[in-house]
């Protein structure tokens, strides 16, 4: 590995995308694979495996960085482990279907796809921020006349009782924070929960099991369908244990606060539906289900905080999975791989940090849907500007640009 001006230049937009990506819990591969493409000069199939890594590394260090920390407004964790068993079981049976998806549809379909699926989901996440930014702004002055007032009554309160103590004295509003604050951090071991996340990753353990061994088979051998059916059970039953237990009342996602206390079976149908798309999406696209389950999550009313979180929580599993299959079948350059995957785990370290010091002080979690409607908007452009760029060579090559085969593909 040789350091030069592409790699710098590499590095540097890969930092920022790592750490706006792990901010917005889209991870950031729309702004990786064309970075290590057109810049770093990799290969197609090399460039999707080195953004799995840095993916992974800014996913892992998220989770690091948020397994202490507190929900914003209740006393839960800020990863919502109840969410994460609805949805990630179903986000990684969608990979598996995504990536033989991903080689029977054409490249100008996925493309086409591509660019319309961003732009949705940028715009969504885009007016969502707008939302979230006014009802920020309007509890702001609503704070500040009930500061004024409670000075107010303080001022008038103690003019009357100067000379006389009086113990039962109003309390500031300075003092009622200060006796009313909540832990912002805890230790990991009082803020996982340990059983969901146990069983999160017995679901990871066994289909990428299933993975490995069905890269080693004959494609469209029985075997090769066994292996591929074997997961549906897996996947399926861990998110139904979910979704019963939150029908029946006997589990809840908690980080909604009151906003569903019912749930009604197609809700849940169709949320474990949305989980899989975003699986097969990403899967074909070759990103993480992040630009998908980032504003799926916000438009349930979860706040973005836990929003970010918990996608990111999620995207570890689904990345990691893709890195390890990678390495065993020699798809990057380990010593590049590391290099990104260590940038990316800086980066997102970084990101967390200053973003979190910026919602503290500005008093505006909306920052974080803004991040995240600007990184999928920017994968828009560039994802798509090199998906059109590589329909135009292939047109004037006259190149085969039909649907493929998938028991062919490779023979």
């Amino acid at each position: 590995m040789r350091f030069g001006w592409k790699i710098v230049l590499g590095s540097i937009i890969g930092f920022f995308a790592a750490a706006c990506g792990s901010v917005g819990g889209v991870g950031g591969g729309g702004i990786f694979v064309p970075m290590l493409t057109l810049i770093i000069g990799f290969d197609p199939k090399s460039s999707t495996a080195i953004s799995k890594c840095m993916i992974t590394g800014a996913a892992a260090a998220t989770v690091y960085y948020n397994l202490k920390l507190r929900h914003p407004t209740l006393e839960l964790p800020i990863i919502d482990y109840d969410l994460a068993l609805l949805f990630q079981p179903m986000l990684v049976l969608g990979i598996s279907l995504g990536v033989a998806l991903n080689v029977i549809f054409a490249e100008w379909a996925i493309t086409i796809l591509l660019i319309i699926l961003f732009i949705v989901t940028s715009s969504v996440s885009f007016f969502k921020g707008v939302e979230t930014w006014k009802k920020e702004t309007k509890l702001k002055k609503e704070a500040i006349r009930q500061l004024e007032f409670v000075e107010d009554t303080v001022e008038e309160a103690v003019e009357e009782v100067e000379d006389k103590p009086h113990p039962g004295r109003p309390i500031s509003a300075a003092e009622a924070g200060t006796n009313q604050s909540k832990k912002e951090e805890v230790s990991v071991i009082e803020n996982v929960q340990w059983k969901e996340l146990g069983l999160l990753v017995a679901v990871w353990l066994v289909v990428l099991g299933l993975q490995i061994g069905k890269n080693y088979t004959t494609t469209c051998s029985v075997t090769y369908w066994a292996l591929n059916i074997l997961q549906i059970p897996v996947a399926v039953g861990l998110t139904a244990y979910e979704a019963v237990g939150l029908y029946k009342g006997q589990r809840k996602i908690a980080s909604m606060g009151e906003a569903i206390t019912h749930w009604r079976v197609h809700q849940l149908v169709l949320y474990c539906a949305v989980g899989m798309l975003a699986g097969v999406l990403g899967a074909m696209l070759g990103l993480g289900g992040g630009f998908i389950l980032g504003p799926l999550f916000l438009q349930m009313g979860i706040p973005p905080q836990v929003s970010s979180a918990t996608t990111t929580f999620v995207m570890t599993f689904s990345a990691s999975m893709s890195v390890i299959e990678y390495y065993l079948l020699k798809r990057f350059p380990v010593p590049y791989a590391l290099y990104f995957f260590g940038a990316a785990i800086f980066a997102a370290f970084v990101g967390q940090h200053v973003v979190r010091k910026l919602i503290s002080i500005l008093g505006r979690a909306s920052l974080i849907i803004f991040i995240l409607a600007f990184t999928i908007f920017v994968s828009a452009i560039l994802l798509g500007g090199v998906g059109i760029a590589h329909m135009i060579k292939r047109i004037e090559r006259s190149e085969y640009m039909g649907f493929e085969n998938i028991c062919s593909y490779g023979a």
